[in-house]
């Protein structure tokens, strides 16, 4: 990349992009993401308590899908914008397509919720019960609940001439009431109750802890009458909206991004309605109306057959007394390099540390900024933030090191989406703990994962650093899987305070050894690892590659993978989500071939490798193969070059590449499925495989590699259901 006169940053490329039906559209290759995890929800080897959080998750994903990408194609829409995209497809084409698309999916979501999994639940012994199943105790005691307890809470809108149509909040639940007009001839009156988020979803009949129960939108329907005394009601239903959440933010013109970001956040409850989820059973009047009055084409108009919002089975999950339900119990392993409270300090001057989270836990990361702390030793200590928890030990540990005296110079990502108010509370506290902030850098995304320790010991100044392909969250670190490299490496030392110089001052092309920083470098050092493998190919050398990757969209990128296909190079990737290439493609893709693994863990590290002619380049990284992550993040490409790591990164390759129960094989049309197994071949379930492996035997020196590759794990059938 290379600066403008106006100092914004300008991409070169090639102009041999991928012919449309080459590739895929990012949006309908999301959805079959979801479909993957649905999938997950219908595979009857998960528990059962697993099948309904799976559900759970890709409900919360289409909420996201809806209020993001969905959203940004209704902007694009009302600005008049219909450039097709890579594929070919308008933006009104692709909501036509996602229309489509979702709606096969709904139907497959409550077709499972209501033939599968309520019978399973019932099975249990767990009953969520509909008003007509309700016994006349039951019905009582609810009666009595509502009453005393829901009734006080609730605020009936009615809209009329002098009450216009309200505000309905995004992802909230309501129910929609019709009340019959006595004027002659004049339309009936639509009224609007939010289901109150203060009360759980889930009303308990029996004081059992959610054995049974009936949903509280059940409850207030049961009795709605009780708020408009006096009036006929001729119908009653649920609904729900989503609205769009992509934040528009004018970063050049805004004085304080702060102050600019939490005028944004407010602004997101009033976003454009982007979606209508209405019960089935709904008075077709009353789903006209709120259609009209939020201004909703018809196809964004869903009517469901069955609970609204499923992410209350988030709130089921939790519920204690079905631990036999749910996956076998498993904690995080301390790697036997940083084992029997050993100083890491001198663990990582001895030699390179990987850590692969979450089979190896995240603590030494916490432990490790947490002595800095309070270590009179360091000096100095700088970190990029992007996700952290709600309640970060990391982020109390810096402040207590401001507190200590260290220089702590923290850079917190104001734009992540979703954490954008988490992350202001954070920026502000560290400062008023006397941290030195940087709430990121205009028209770029900080999302490299980054820690530099300045420690002055016997020999001088020495730098630890942390570099990851995850957030510094302690709680997503338990689900996520990740891999971050410990290092006193000279050279990346000296990378890494140039980096963040250049974070916080201004550096327009730093000097680095290893590091290879996006958005400066980082597209021009992957078009070169490539064509390095093409050129090998053609004079007859050893070529492949091979990638681990959450997302794979960007069309340069994809049509340098053909090309080196095309020239024979073999190309093996595990793209967890989003992926625009078609593999398979006589001449074009048969070269390559795409995996894809969704499982008890959410796959999140990059791994990519490249064959070199036999002398092998390997990397971790922040960045997928996406534009947004190459050309406008702050990105970083980390080479693993300590031979046990490198050793270890290439086992952890291999392993998930040799997945045989939850990788589904991509075909060129964009569907997944599930490879049907040779009778004699061993079942490789890589995320078991890795909570196998981590837990240290006896047998076994500490942090010993296995030699073998490839081991049986014992893991019943998949039942695959892919839509």
């Amino acid at each position: 990349m290379e600066r403008s006169r106006t100092g914004e940053w300008e991409v070169k490329r090639p102009m041999d992009y991928p012919k449309p039906e080459y590739l895929i559209n990012r949006e309908l290759s999301w959805l079959e993401f979801n479909q993957r995890v649905l999938d997950e929800a219908a595979d009857i080897s998960n528990p059962l308590m697993e099948r309904l959080k799976f559900l759970a998750i890709a409900s919360s994903n289409l909420d996201e899908f809806y209020m993001v990408r969905v959203g940004s194609l209704n902007d694009q829409i009302n600005a008049g914008f219909d450039r097709p995209d890579a594929t070919g497809l308008t933006p009104v084409a692709q909501l036509e397509k996602i229309a489509q698309r979702v709606n096969r999916m709904v139907s497959n979501k409550y077709s499972l919720w209501n033939h599968k999994l309520v019978p399973e639940l019932r099975h249990e012994g767990i009953h969520i019960l509909s008003p007509a199943e309700l016994n006349q105790e039951q019905t009582a005691y609810l009666s009595e609940y509502f009453d005393s307890v829901v009734y006080p809470v609730l605020t009936p809108m009615a809209v009329d001439p002098g009450r216009p149509f309200p505000l309905i909040q995004n992802k909230a639940l309501n129910i929609g009431v019709l009340i019959h007009n006595d004027a002659p001839y004049e339309q009936d009156i639509f009224a609007t109750v939010q289901v109150p988020p203060v009360f759980p979803r889930l009303v308990d009949l029996e004081g059992t802890g959610v054995k049974t129960c009936v949903l509280m939108e059940d409850v207030i329907s049961m009795f709605i009458d009780r708020l408009f005394a006096g009036k006929r009601i001729k119908a009653a239903c649920a609904y729900r909206v989503t609205r769009n959440g992509d934040l528009a933010i004018d970063e050049d013109e805004a004085e304080d991004l702060l102050i600019e970001i939490e005028k944004s956040l407010k602004q997101r409850i009033r976003g454009q309605a982007v979606r209508l989820e209405v019960s089935r059973r709904s008075s077709r009047l009353l789903v006209r109306i709120l259609q009209e009055k939020l201004e909703l084409r018809e196809d964004h108009v869903f009517l469901v057959d069955g609970p609204l919002d499923l992410t209350f089975l988030y709130d089921l999950y939790g519920s204690e007394g079905f631990e036999k339900l749910k996956y076998k119990p498993y904690e995080p392993q301390i790697p036997g390099s940083l084992a029997d409270g050993r100083n890491i300090f001198e663990a990582i001057r001895e030699r390179d540390i990987l850590l692969h989270h979450p089979y190896e836990s995240f603590e030494p990361i916490v432990d490790m900024i947490r002595k800095a702390a309070r270590d009179p030793r360091v000096l100095a200590i700088k970190q990029t933030l992007y996700r952290v928890s709600g309640k970060s030990p990391i982020v109390r540990a810096l402040a207590e090191a401001a507190g200590n005296g260290k220089q702590v110079t923290v850079l917190v990502e104001l734009k992540a989406r979703f954490d954008e108010e988490n992350n202001i509370h954070w920026a502000k506290s560290l400062e008023k703990a006397g941290c030195h902030v940087i709430y990121g850098l205009v028209g770029l995304k900080t999302h490299c994962k980054i820690t530099l320790i300045v420690r002055m010991e016997d020999d001088g100044i020495n730098r630890y650093v942390h570099l990851s392909t995850g957030n510094y969250n302690d709680e997503t670190a338990r689900i996520y899987t990740d891999i971050g490299l410990l290092t006193c490496n000279k050279y990346i030392g000296e990378d890494a305070s140039t980096v963040f110089n250049a974070l916080t001052g201004f550096c327009e092309k730093p000097r680095l050894n290893k590091l290879v920083i996006a958005p400066i470098m980082l597209r021009r050092h992957f078009n070169y690892l490539i064509d390095r493998e093409i050129r090998n190919a053609r004079d007859g050398k050893p070529a492949y590659i091979k990638a681990k990757l959450n997302a794979l969209v960007d069309s340069e990128i994809i049509g340098r993978l053909y090309q080196a296909s095309a020239a024979g190079v073999k190309i093996e990737l595990l793209v967890r989500g989003m992926c625009c290439l078609r593999p398979g493609i006589k001449g074009i893709s048969d070269n390559i071939q795409v995996r894809s693994i969704v499982g008890r863990y959410l796959e999140h590290s990059r791994i990519y490798c490249f064959c070199n002619g036999g002398s092998e380049d390997v990397f971790i990284a922040s960045a997928d193969w996406m534009e947004r992550n190459i050309d406008r993040r702050v990105e970083i490409l980390i080479p693993v070059e300590d031979q046990k790591a490198r050793k270890q990164i290439r086992h952890i390759l291999e392993i998930y590449l040799k997945d045989n129960v939850k990788a589904r094989c991509m075909h060129n049309d964009g569907r997944y499925t599930l490879e049907s197994l040779p009778g004699k071949e061993e079942r490789l379930n890589a995320q078991d495989y890795f909570m196998e492996q981590a837990v240290p035997k006896v047998s076994e020196k500490p942090d010993e590699i296995p030699e073998s590759l490839f081991r049986p794990v014992t893991s019943p059938p998949v039942e695959n259901d892919n839509g």
